[in-house]
């Protein structure tokens, strides 16, 4: 009988179920997207029983998929959304409030008066995170404070808190394990990533009751089986891991000092640090990766906010695109930017800066500049903030990356690509299977319930699919100078009074 490993990748926009063959090949993809809220300037939100029922649709449409091949499918590994809060009812198992999703602003001022107290320091040696609304602490705080009742029903112990990956595993085991795993846990700012426990001083900074947190588990285990009512007979749960841990893991980036950015709405890059944490001192922020058997790998972090959606901006907001896959013809028209260079800080500056009050800032703009300059400009702008946190892991890390592994939607673009290792000057390199975050919660399932027998065997199936070589630059060194000056004038327009 053929064998399938099944990946539920919940993401921010949709939920997909992906079946994945024992040569890694995607056998089968199901999607769904659901609803976003924006109830005010700031704040996002999900409806955790659509998270649940648009998961659930595209799960059965996968084993069905499965059936009719009579193919059996060994485990489920999943991979989620990273620091979405949800908070519901122990004993009815009902959310008390919707998700507040992790793009979510409306605690900013909560953190930055902890930041005031001087608990900076403090939260980041135990977390390896800064303080911030993206993290999870803050949104549980906020729940706790707004939602009536919430208080008393926590101190009663009948509230239970989980990030997406716990409410999906409390849902496919009718309510029997409420559980996370350790990439996840080092996401909410109140794991201590050196000793792996929920730590109770960071529990009294954000008043939150120990009693309504998941027990933390590795990244590569049988947690439980699926109710035969959901999927026909009982499938194990054995791989959980947050969407960019997973990411990581699926361009098998498994030895200390290897590298994956991610390109999507924004950009995420890993780099793979080894069994010890190194807490960093360029604003980056220190994650687990995984944890497999008693093993853990740590992996530092920069997250650019502004990539992709760039592109959206110049096609939905300038309109000189009509579609997004158009800018690549329009940005190499020209030879270069002549001069133009584009902060896309729409929602502020991430990693290294970690400016939340920049702006976007378009400099250099001449009589002669065109639609073309300023699409090159942006598409070299997602290159040079790539740039700026890789030599910051580089110095973080005490090491130098020889290769950047990457994948999401605009690693389709050539040019983009090619620039990124000319920046760089190291290789680019783009797999064959780039739907990696799926990919690495499959992986970790597979290698829980023996479907694939070590991380050795899982080596052999990466395949790259195009190398892109750093071609020497004269310029080079003038290009990273004008980069630097427009960033420093973002900050300066952000912090002038």
């Amino acid at each position: 009988m053929k064998e399938y490993i099944l990946a539920l990748d919940q993401g921010t926009t949709s939920s997909r179920a992906i079946l994945f063959n024992k040569s890694g090949n995607i056998v089968h993809t199901a999607q769904q997207e659901f609803t976003q809220f924006f109830p005010k300037s700031g704040w996002v939100e999900h409806d955790p029983a659509e998270i649940w029922s648009t998961q659930l649709e595209v799960l059965k449409e996968a084993l069905a998929t499965a059936n009719k091949q009579e193919a059996k499918i060994r485990a489920i590994g999943i991979t989620n959304q990273r620091e979405t809060t949800i908070v519901w009812n122990r004993k009815t198992g009902l959310p008390i409030y919707h998700a507040i999703v992790w793009q979510d602003r409306r605690t900013a001022d909560y953190c930055k008066s902890l930041v005031e107290k001087g608990l900076a320091q403090q939260i980041q040696e135990k977390t390896g995170l800064l303080i911030d609304s993206y993290f999870s602490a803050s949104k549980i705080n906020w729940i706790l404070k707004h939602v009536d009742g919430a208080r008393t029903l926590a101190e009663q112990g009948d509230l239970a808190f989980g990030t997406v990956d716990s409410w999906l595993v409390y849902n496919l085991t009718d309510k029997q394990k409420h559980i996370t795993d350790v990439s996840n846990a080092s996401r909410t700012l109140l794991f201590n990533i050196h000793t792996l426990e929920w730590d109770k001083e960071l529990l009294d900074i954000f008043e939150i009751p120990a009693s309504m947190l998941p027990t933390v588990c590795s990244s590569s285990e049988e947690y439980g089986d699926t109710t035969t009512e959901l999927t026909g007979s009982p499938i194990p749960i054995a791989g959980i891991a947050g969407d960019q841990q997973a990411a990581l893991f699926g361009q098998l980036c498994t030895q200390k000092g290897m590298v994956k950015n991610t390109y999507g709405t924004g950009c995420f890059m890993l780099m793979n640090i080894g069994k010890e944490p190194v807490i960093s001192t360029n604003k980056l922020v220190t994650t687990i990766a995984w944890k497999i058997g008693n093993e853990v790998t740590y992996a530092l972090e920069g997250s650019v906010f502004i990539a992709g959606a760039v592109v959206q901006w110049l096609r939905d907001e300038l309109g000189i695109i009509t579609q997004s896959d158009a800018v690549e013809s329009l940005a190499t028209q020209v030879e270069d930017t002549q001069g133009v260079y584009f902060v896309p800080a729409f929602s502020g500056l991430g990693a290294p800066h970690w400016n939340a009050e920049a702006r976007g800032t378009l400099l250099g703009l001449s009589r002669g500049t065109s639609d073309a300059h300023i699409a090159r400009a942006a598409l070299e702008s997602i290159a040079y903030q790539t740039y700026d946190i890789l030599k910051a892991m580089e110095e973080d890390a005490q090491t130098t990356i020889t290769e950047l592994r990457v994948d999401g939607g605009a690693t389709a673009n050539t040019f983009l690509m090619q620039f990124q290792a000319d920046i760089l000057q190291t290789a680019v390199i783009r797999p064959a299977i780039t739907e990696t975050t799926a990919l690495g919660a499959a992986f970790l399932a597979g290698l829980a319930t023996g479907f694939w027998d070590n991380i050795a065997a899982l080596q052999q199936l990466w395949e790259e699919e195009k190398v892109f070589k750093a071609q020497s630059d004269s310029r080079l060194k003038e290009r990273l100078h004008e980069w630097k000056r427009a960033t420093e004038t973002a900050n300066f327009w952000a912090n002038y009074q």
